[in-house]
């Protein structure tokens, strides 16, 4: 993987259309399949992906996730995410995922996520081996000098009345 210090870009994909639902725009579960595709192409990258799981039986679990759906995208709308892999540790991956119109720019969704690395011999969380640990700080190292995307930490509250 490259160590560019540029936010990590999937491939452009395509809404598909069972995925629109009665309001005529993605249903929110789709963008999660959306967000969830970025992240395997990151994770492919990382050395992380199914063939680390059949060879190694090591895999990773979502362990926590917050959406944020700030404009619609329909039906025919490319769409493009952009991943920032804005911590890591032994164990555990803090992603942040942009959701974008391909072709205008325009921001769609945000995700923010945890990530557990799992030994699936036992299925419990355990430590990723070293290598892996080494190509996932060159990462997380190279998307430290980034500008923190807007929207990283929020949660779900009821504005304060003032």
């Amino acid at each position: 993987m490259p160590k560019t210090a540029a936010p990590f870009r999937a491939a452009i994909m395509q809404i598909e259309p069972q995925w629109i639902d009665y309001n005529g725009h993605l249903n929110m579960a789709y963008y999660n399949v959306m967000f969830d595709r970025a992240i395997d192409q990151l994770w492919l990258e990382l050395g992380i992906g199914p063939t680390y799981k059949q060879e190694r039986n090591g895999s990773t679990f979502t362990a926590e996730c917050h959406v944020r759906y700030l404009r619609e995208i329909h039906l025919g709308d490319p769409v493009q995410i952009l991943v920032w892999l804005l911590a890591a540790d032994d164990k555990r991956l803090h992603t942040f995922e942009e959701m974008r119109h391909a072709a205008e720019g325009w921001l769609s969704a945000t995700s923010e996520n945890m990530s557990l690395h799992m030994d699936m011999n036992v299925r419990r969380v355990a430590p990723f081996p070293p290598d892996i640990q080494q190509r996932i700080a060159e990462v997380a190292n190279a998307h430290s000098a980034l500008p923190r995307p807007a929207g990283i930490g929020r949660h779900v509250a009821m504005p304060l009345k003032q």
